[in-house]
């Protein structure tokens, strides 16, 4: 069976390199706006408004998987920062406390015109103890620090995190286990995606 990653993220990619999916990337390119507020209805609007965006460019049979995931915190939703100033501040809005990261996810199965659409949380405990020295180490150290919510804990944020309760994959953008038993609900195996 054809698998189209219908996502840019290099997590995501080395998540479904890890299982051994054999798969393409194609980009959905939608601009990413959902009216829904509740953290778990707004990842799964824009995974399903993404998996749907890239199955009309696709002619032949598949499974299209496509996701969303933000960080949320104390009725806040941490997406991409616009700027280094955000991503600090992100950052000392964070210490000692919980945020939890929330992961939509969209399976498309065009050769039975079916689709499902769910979520999983994972949540993270910040150090309560995180320095200035260190958020301004972060921020001149990370990587593409704009291209995730303030932080990420494959990279230098490690450093921040206590605790991770949960599928640590699902901060990282999709857990694995939980995409391959909604798969398996499809009727398909691993065997079917290598």
């Amino acid at each position: 069976m054809r698998v189209i990653l219908a996502s840019g993220s290099k997590q995501r990619r080395d998540i479904f390199d890890h299982m051994g999916i054999k798969y393409e990337v194609i980009k959905s390119g939608i601009e990413e706006k959902s009216n829904y507020k509740k953290p778990n209805k707004y990842v799964m609007d824009l995974s399903k408004q993404k998996g749907l965006n890239v199955k009309n460019k696709i002619k032949d049979d598949c499974l299209i998987i496509s996701c969303d995931t933000v960080i949320y915190m104390n009725g806040k939703t941490y997406e991409k920062p616009k700027s280094i100033e955000e991503a600090k501040n992100n950052i000392k809005e964070m210490v000692g406390k919980v945020t939890y990261a929330y992961t939509g996810v969209t399976i498309i199965d065009t050769k039975n015109d079916r689709i499902n659409t769910y979520y999983d949380k994972a949540a993270l405990k910040f150090r309560n103890d995180i320095t200035e020295e260190e958020i301004d180490w972060y921020i001149n150290n990370e990587e593409n620090i704009l291209d995730h919510c303030g932080y990420t804990i494959l990279g230098r944020g490690i450093i921040f995190i206590d605790k991770v309760i949960g599928d640590h994959n699902t901060v990282f953008g999709l857990s694995a286990s939980s995409l391959i038993r909604h798969i398996n609900e499809f009727g398909y195996s691993i065997n079917d995606l290598i």
